[in-house]
C-alpha cells in the first residue's frame, strides 16, 4: 500500500512580499465574491418564489405545481425566466464605472 509523503524546504522560498497592493487585490477580490454570492442567493431566492413566479412567469408556476418529483436539477426549465435572471447581473454590470469595466 503507497503513501503520501511530505518533505519540508522542497523547494525555495517565494521572495515575493505582501505589499498594500496585494492586501487591496485580496479584498476587492473578497467583496466581489461576496456580493457576487449575495446577489446570486437573492435572485434565485425570488425566482423560485410561488407569488412571484405566479404573477410574472405563469407557465413556469403552473410547470412548477404539475411536477411531483423531488429531483430539483433543472427545475424551471424556461429561457423566458433565464434570461431576466441573466438581465439582472447585466444591469448590474452596466451600472460599474467604466475604468472597471476594461
Amino acid at each position: 500500500m503507497g503513501g503520501v509523503g511530505i518533505v519540508a524546504n522542497s523547494s525555495p522560498s517565494y521572495p515575493g512580499k505582501l505589499t498594500s497592493y496585494v492586501v487591496l487585490t485580496m479584498m476587492v477580490g473578497a467583496a466581489g465574491g461576496l456580493i457576487f454570492g449575495y446577489d446570486l442567493g437573492i435572485s434565485g431566492g425570488v425566482t423560485s418564489m410561488a407569488p412571484f413566479l405566479e404573477k410574472f412567469f405563469p407557465e413556469v408556476y403552473k410547470k412548477e405545481m404539475e411536477d411531483t418529483g423531488t429531483n430539483q436539477y433543472c427545475k424551471f426549465d424556461s429561457q423566458i425566466l433565464q434570461l431576466f435572471t441573466s438581465s439582472l447581473y447585466l444591469a448590474a454590470l452596466g451600472k460599474l464605472p467604466s475604468w472597471l469595466r476594461r
